[in-house]
């Protein structure tokens, strides 16, 4: 799976739109101070998409097709769900979206998508391998498409929503969105930096007998970083551990990642020899929204309060 890449240098996302390739063509740097956010975005203007590909978007967009939730929420953020004509049959944020056209799931429908006539597409840079021959023949019958990158962090999250701003022609709204989300992580960060006693914490994203956690390089590893809690697993990435890992590694709180398993909360405490753990001894055993933390969107501030609030409770008065 993509979010189990390493690290992409944040720096690298900055550049997000290059010149034109005459002086007829308009140059978008949505990270440019000399762009003004009051300013209307001109058409035609060119994109380099995640794929290193040079996009002209010859004007506003009108009818978008979103092929991945992360683009999809961000979108209705920036105030242009009236512009989505077709989702993937994964998003379910906001609820709104329920009313929007599928478009399929891990493998999309291109005839579908072809039927809803878009002026553009925003793929994404998780499935710009598995899906390029159709994204191909999308560009083939003259659909825009935008292949927006995987972020990988928050710096690099910021950067995805000012490159949609850009694209939409909502430049501003992706900045106040942007502003509202540094703010977010900074009183969070605020509540859980004069903790007394540092606690550890093991992410579970698959139930046994395959267990998989997040390890470092993760992007929960940042969030640990930035909420101050030592991650109880100690190897490089996504990786399967085992139950015996995990009660030998102890961890003060259990953070389970997924909701497909029914009662799985008290199906982790029940497991053969947790009873020894700290987590469940104090009832530290805490599921969390999986697409609060994985969609590297505008409520990524929401997933990283949500973790503060399941390893430290009591600084939110919980």
């Amino acid at each position: 799976m993509k979010k189990l890449l390493a690290w992409i240098t944040p720096l690298l996302l900055i550049m997000l739109v290059l010149a034109g390739c005459n002086a007829s063509k308009e140059e978008a740097k949505p990270n440019d101070s000399k762009q003004t956010t009051t300013t209307e975005q001109k058409y035609p203007l060119k994109i380099k998409d995640a794929n290193g590909e040079m996009v002209e978007i010859k004007q506003q967009p009108e009818k978008v097709v979103s092929l991945i939730p992360s683009n999809t929420e961000i979108l209705y953020a920036l105030g242009v769900d009236d512009k989505v004509v077709g989702v993937s049959d994964n998003d379910n944020y906001p609820k709104e979206v329920s009313e929007k056209e599928k478009i399929g799931g891990i493998e999309f429908n291109l005839e579908k998508i072809i039927s809803l006539k878009p002026d553009l597409v925003l793929s994404h840079g998780s499935v710009s391998e598995s899906a390029a021959a159709g994204l191909q023949q999308l560009k083939d019958v003259g659909i825009t498409v935008v292949t927006i990158p995987e972020a990988e962090n928050f710096e690099e999250t910021y950067d995805v929503i000012a490159q949609v701003g850009v694209i939409m022609n909502k430049s501003e709204q992706a900045k106040n969105i942007i502003t509202e989300m540094k703010n977010k992580v900074t009183e969070i960060q605020d509540k859980v930096a004069n903790i007394e006693e540092q606690r550890s914490a093991y992410v579970e994203i698959s139930d046994e007998p395959e267990i998989y956690t997040a390890g470092k390089g993760t992007f929960i590893q940042e969030m640990f970083d930035m909420l101050n809690i030592k991650n109880s697993a100690t190897n490089t990435g996504w990786y399967q551990t085992s139950s015996e890992t995990i009660i030998k590694e102890n961890p003060d709180v259990i953070l389970v990642m997924y909701d497909y398993v029914p009662d799985i909360v008290e199906k982790v405490k029940k497991r053969t020899g947790f009873q020894t753990i700290s987590a469940v001894k104090n009832n530290r055993v805490v599921q969390i929204s999986e697409d609060e933390i994985s969609r590297t969107g505008p409520r990524l501030t929401k997933g990283l309060e949500n973790l503060a609030k399941a390893v430290y409770p009591e600084v939110f008065n919980e």
